[in-house]
């Protein structure tokens, strides 16, 4: 069984050595590891992507190991599987202003073209909670009034509701990096209202539209500590507009009809196992007896 370990926390000497020790130990193949030290920060963060022997120990021997050794440690550490529970897999919708994306969503689980259960949403708006109302999803605004997030809250969502993917559905805020470790391996997923890599940042219709472009689209990535980086793209899509149409309309256009679209043919493929992420980069899964 692919299960993903996540390590976060103050940095020392010989953090990963006791993670490593007990899953080789345990039988476990190491398929992927991942160490990073932020002096600025004095941040430890390791992802770890192993093979599990499941048949002998459930994921729950591993979580309790790990809980040990973070203790000891001073770490945080996570042990994920998609394939844990015999279930869809949760996502928790992280929304601001627009409702079109997570309205789409909800809308494509309903309707059984996202197989995967929408377990909570939460915003640093209130703009989108009568969408969750609609479709009876628990809504949580994680922000003070001025919009500025308490990612603990977030935090203790995913935790606390065993949920697989977080999906920014045009979450106009930027992830800290220690978010992005401590959920990494493919599980934080972002609907950017641009073109990768050539319109990065918050503005990409405006930046398009300055370079007189006639092809506008969005990309469905994973979530990696830099912001916007090219090689996580899951899907893209793209729309040509006419000579002389104003930046309003490409905009209209681009956020009611076709940011949703490539939004949940994004998510439908991450649900699908036809992608997933090895070494920071999207690869196309394969599909195993």
């Amino acid at each position: 069984m692919q299960v993903t370990i996540t390590a976060v926390g103050p940095d020392n000497r010989g953090l990963a050595d006791p993670i490593v020790h007990y899953v080789t130990g345990a039988g476990a193949n190491i398929f992927e590891i991942q160490m990073y030290d932020h002096d600025s920060e004095q941040l430890f963060a390791m992802m770890m992507r192993i093979d599990w022997p499941a048949d002998s120990q459930p994921v729950s021997v591993l979580r309790a190991h790990m809980a040990q050794i973070g203790n000891l440690r001073g770490l945080q550490i996570r042990v994920w599987s998609r394939d844990e529970y015999k279930r869809p897999p949760r996502l928790c919708i992280c929304t601001t202003y627009r409702s079109e994306p997570p309205t789409a969503v909800l809308r494509a689980i309903h309707s059984g073209v996202l197989k995967a259960e929408a377990a909570y949403m939460v915003g640093n708006r209130n703009a989108c909670r009568k969408v969750a109302e609609e479709f009876n999803v628990p809504f949580l605004n994680i922000a003070d009034k001025d919009g500025n997030p308490d990612y603990s809250k977030l935090e203790d969502v995913i935790d606390q509701h065993e949920i697989d993917y977080v999906v920014l559905a045009r979450y106009m805020r930027v992830l800290p990096a220690e978010i992005c470790w401590k959920f990494a391996g493919g599980r934080i997923i972002n609907l950017h209202h641009g073109l990768l890599p050539p319109f990065p940042g918050f503005h990409p219709y405006e930046d398009a539209f300055q370079h007189h472009m006639l092809c506008y689209g969005a990309t469905v990535h994973y979530i990696v500590p830099e912001l916007d980086a090219g090689n996580q793209i899951i899907f893209q899509g793209t729309f040509s507009v006419l000579p002389g149409t104003s930046l309003p309309a490409i905009k209209a256009q681009g956020e009611s009809e076709h940011e949703p679209r490539c939004l949940v043919e994004g998510m439908r493929r991450v649900i699908d196992r036809e992608v997933e992420m090895h070494f920071h980069r999207v690869i196309r899964r394969s599909h195993r007896a």
